[in-house]
């Protein structure tokens, strides 16, 4: 198993940037391939980026495509998102998720393809 805790979180105008991190258990960090999702309040969770095991390719939804980067630090066990150009309707509650196998991009959009979820860290965006 692997726990993963989210932080970065926060309140920023329209036009900021943040930059979350997922932080992992385990050494074992580099096997798993990782996602962020999001969830607004009504909304269903949404795929937001994934990162493959070494970090050497990414994608992306296309509402944060340009704007968002995904990466990964396998020696610090530790993932990131860096989000830049803020819009209200990035607001939403951002987790992080893992999954030991390979993802195919018909199936890392998918939250019930992952094994491993973070509690989550909000990012409010104010207009």
């Amino acid at each position: 198993q692997v726990q993963l805790v989210e932080s970065g979180g926060g309140l920023v105008q329209a036009g900021g940037s943040l930059r979350l991190s997922c932080a992992a258990s385990r050494r074992t960090f580099s096997s798993y391939f990782m996602g962020w999702f999001r969830q607004a309040p009504g909304k269903e969770r949404e795929f937001v980026a994934a990162v493959t095991y070494s970090g050497g390719s990414t994608y992306y939804a296309d509402s944060v495509k340009g704007r968002f980067a995904i990466s990964r630090d396998n020696a610090k066990n530790t993932m990131y998102l860096q989000m830049n150009s803020l819009k209200p309707e990035d607001t939403a509650v951002y987790y992080c998720a893992a999954n030991p196998s390979f993802l195919t991009p018909q199936r890392m959009g998918v939250s019930q393809m992952y094994d491993y979820w973070g509690q989550g860290t909000q990012v409010t965006v104010s207009s």
